[in-house]
């Protein structure tokens, strides 16, 4: 009986449901306070005053031209009752204060399965912080952070904290610190977002049990941090021309990362034309100017530091300084079915270790691989090693770089050649690609 007489309860609430529409002119807080469960609060077109709470069930929905202004004061909106949407709301203005994780829409633990969908957060702290609020989806979005100033000084367009259970899907996430930051959480999914113009797109710490999926991040400073999380699935993901790294991995642990993408490229496309300044002389472009435009693309495809026994399969790594920089005593990694192509330096590894990137058969594409595939299995009759110790001298001492093309340089590398054993500890392909792996569309370009 008990239940029945809930789901009882919850047709009549919905039945007894009222719209009611605000105007501007109209104190919005009054109307909330006196909604019931249930009820749709509509914003007719033009700007309504923050601060706002909303401490019941219901739905706050706006009309085109529905603007809530905070006055740069706290959150502009605050949640503190379960089941809230709020949708159609151009929400900006909220106040500048990081210890108190101003807002455009903070979501309190209490505010369990909250929904925030196809609004417009513009020039907040932080767009939408969901501080403890389970079961939560920020879906559809477009949140734009604050411009022009410090990146210490900015919030993030999605914060998460110890939230399980959210979803954060197809937003578009422009400016401030990090698109997407979350801390000390578990079993969430951030899918198909679009980050431009942020330090890092997507940063993980303590969240484990996690999907990042169908992403993609365009000309920022990091694409995907993943630190001090275990049990992740990276999938589908793409990092065009992100500046310092497509995906860092820091004591990230039993994951699987598949399907991603990383592409360098000349920057022009997302930082913009470099014109001459007032003080270059007509028709030149200063070196360090050209070199910003002209330079391959991220500094690295990809860093693992510190990561153990995760699978990194089918991946595209394509136009970076450095493919892979790997390092830190990470273990257990299986590596296979990747493609390097076209890096300035394929790997980068720091250890002694002898590490063979190939399981069951099937290593990776290497595009500088030069060799022989008699039997045409697919497979090069060879293995390939990636670095030798004229490399390992580089990693070392960088100034050596003037020795490169020195005779002495030419007769080590023959001497490797002609006898392996000099070879220094370091990652082997034993079963190198012949060619590329089918390249899937990673991410979710739109």
């Amino acid at each position: 009986m008990f239940p029945a007489a809930l789901v009882a309860a919850g047709l009549s609430a919905s039945a007894n449901a009222e719209t009611l529409t605000a105007a501007p002119n109209q104190p919005l807080q009054a109307l909330l306070d006196g909604a019931r469960a249930g009820d749709v609060v509509e914003l007719a077109p033009g700007e309504y005053h923050g601060a706002i709470r909303i401490d019941r069930p219901l739905v706050l929905a706006g009309r085109p031209g529905a603007v809530l202004d905070g006055g740069a004061a706290g959150n502009v909106v605050t949640v503190s009752a379960p089941d809230v949407t709020i949708r159609g709301v151009t929400v900006r203005g909220s106040g500048r204060d990081l210890q108190a994780m101003n807002s455009g829409i903070f979501l309190q633990k209490t505010a369990e399965r909250a929904t925030i969908e196809n609004n417009r957060l513009v020039g907040n702290l932080f767009g939408v912080y969901v501080h403890g609020a389970a079961g939560s989806r920020v879906v559809g979005n477009v949140i734009e952070g604050l411009r022009g100033g410090r990146l210490s000084e900015a919030g993030n367009g999605v914060s998460l904290w110890n939230a399980p259970d959210v979803t954060i899907a197809d937003n578009t996430i422009r400016y401030g610190r990090d698109g997407i930051f979350t801390i000390s959480s578990r079993k969430d999914r951030f899918v198909g977002n679009r980050f431009e113009q942020v330090r890092f797109a997507v940063h993980y710490m303590y969240t484990n049990d996690s999907e990042v999926s169908g992403n993609v991040s365009i000309g920022n400073h990091v694409g995907y941090a993943i630190m001090y999380s275990n049990r992740l699935a990276i999938r589908g993901n793409v990092s065009d021309r992100d500046r310092d790294h497509g995906f860092l991995f820091n004591y990230a642990n039993y994951s699987e990362i598949d399907g991603n993408r990383v592409t360098g490229g000349p920057l022009d496309a997302v930082i913009g034309k470099v014109e001459e300044g007032p003080d270059d002389e007509p028709g030149m472009i200063p070196e360090a100017k050209r070199r910003q435009v002209l330079r391959s693309g991220p500094e690295k495809c990809v860093f693992i530091y510190n990561t153990n026994h995760n699978k990194f399969r089918d991946n595209w790594f394509e136009r970076c300084d450095i493919g892979v920089h790997f390092t830190a005593g990470s273990e257990g990694n299986e590596i296979t079915g990747n493609a390097f192509v076209g890096n300035r330096n394929q790997v980068k590894y720091v250890g002694t270790r002898d590490l063979d990137w190939s399981k069951g058969g099937r290593g990776n594409y290497w595009s500088d691989n030069p060799a022989f595939d008699l039997n045409g299995d697919g497979v090069g009759d060879t293995a390939y090693r990636p670095n030798d110790l004229v490399d390992r001298v580089l990693w070392t001492a960088p100034s050596a770089k003037v020795l490169i093309n020195s005779p002495a340089v030419q007769v080590l590398r023959w001497a490797q050649a002609q006898f392996p054993a000099l070879l220094p500890g370091g990652v082997v392909d034993s079963h190198p690609l012949m060619a590329p792996p089918l390249r899937r569309e990673a991410g979710n370009a739109r």
